[in-house]
């Protein structure tokens, strides 16, 4: 954000009225990254309430797959600021996700891996539940994540 507010202020003909589209600006991608935040959220509950585990919902329900491509998407709009560590961290937790699915279907595939494949499919749900609601609440007392 000051990046984009030292832009706006350095132009001293417009006054207000930079500064107020400067807060719209920031508003609009946090109001963005809430959004993210409730496809992967919707994404948890699709795998609680149905019959996927939660970490293959989260990264094979459309919910999610749209939410990474909207974080890549406007990823450049977010950096300098606080919201570049939401994307990121966001993004991350989908890819790692995936790897853990993967490592939890290619346990599976052997007959001893399946209790092992059943824990780390229990595990990472559990973890994208937890990064999920701890990515939200810190977005919703506009730090950055770390």
């Amino acid at each position: 954000m000051g990046a984009i507010r030292s832009n706006c202020l350095s132009s001293p003909e417009n006054g207000m009225a930079d500064i107020e589209a400067t807060d719209a600006v920031a508003n609009s991608s946090i109001t963005l990254a809430q959004v993210i935040y409730g496809l992967h959220a919707l994404s948890i509950l699709i795998g609680v309430t149905s019959a996927v585990t939660i970490v293959g919902a989260f990264v094979f329900g459309v919910p999610s797959i749209i939410a990474v491509i909207i974080n890549y998407a406007y990823r450049h709009t977010v950096r300098g600021t606080f919201l570049e560590s939401h994307f990121n961290w966001q993004i991350r937790t989908f890819w790692f996700a995936f790897l853990w699915f993967v490592v939890g279907v290619m346990l599976f595939v052997t007959l001893v891996g399946i209790p092992l494949a059943w824990i780390v499919c229990i595990a990472a749900g559990a973890w994208v539940i937890y990064r999920v609601a701890r990515g939200w609440l810190t977005l919703q007392d506009r730090k950055p994540i770390s």
